[in-house]
């Protein structure tokens, strides 16, 4: 589709067309063709993404402490969660890309993807200003925010630790006990110990998944 009737589509009303074609400007396609890239516009994004979404979720849940805020915000915003939003928008199609990188697939991989949201947002912000900045977290990660796994931002390690030192001053180690599966899809299984007792187990995708997991546990089983 046409950069413009994408825009219009998204009805985002541009004043400026060449910021949005810098947005969607991959540095392959400057290496062969000259012009600007988005990395001005994505360092841009990236901030205006920070502050914006922290706001958010502190209006959201007046009730969590900073470090849970922390954790949520960085789950909203890493690599797999723009590049996810971007697919969501439809920017793949939009993106400037040289030869070598379309043939290797650049167009749907993550790093790219969440480059591009990142730099859109950027565009946005600089042509139409933080009300249709807004308008597009409406439609990405604010209507997301309810979907986040807490179970994946929240540190089990760390608690685990803490109520270790706290009553015994002891450090927690972990053993992976398994790895099972294909190359491309492994499992692993992980104990945490303390000297040489087990104190739980876990499973993941991958090792740090499972630590937390096992930490989980463990917690779950220490509150009995």
């Amino acid at each position: 589709m046409e950069l413009g009737k994408f825009l219009q589509k998204l009805e985002i009303p541009y004043n400026n067309i060449l910021i949005y074609k810098e947005a969607f400007t991959h540095p392959s396609y400057t290496n062969e063709n000259k012009g600007k890239n988005y990395e001005r516009l994505e360092f841009l994004g990236d901030s205006v993404l920070q502050y914006y979404v922290s706001k958010f979720i502190y209006e959201k849940y007046p009730e969590k402490p900073e470090g849970e805020l922390t954790l949520l915000r960085s789950k909203l915003v890493r690599e797999e969660s723009l590049a996810r939003f971007s697919r969501e928008l439809g920017l793949g199609p939009q993106i400037f890309l040289g030869a070598g990188e379309e043939h290797n697939g650049g167009r749907d991989r993550n790093s790219v993807l969440a480059d591009i949201f990142e730099a859109f947002i950027g565009a946005i912000s600089e042509d139409c200003g933080i009300d249709y900045v807004l308008k597009i977290l409406d439609i990405t990660i604010y209507k997301h925010v309810e979907d986040v796994n807490y179970d994946d931002i929240t540190d089990f390690k760390t608690k685990l630790q803490e109520l270790i030192q706290a009553d015994q001053r002891k450090t927690v180690t972990y053993s992976l006990l398994s790895t099972t599966g294909p190359a491309n899809a492994p499992e692993f299984e992980v104990a945490v110990m303390m000297d040489d007792m087990t104190l739980g187990t876990g499973k993941g995708s991958s090792k740090k998944r499972a630590e937390q997991k096992a930490a989980k546990d463990a917690l779950k089983k220490l509150a009995k």
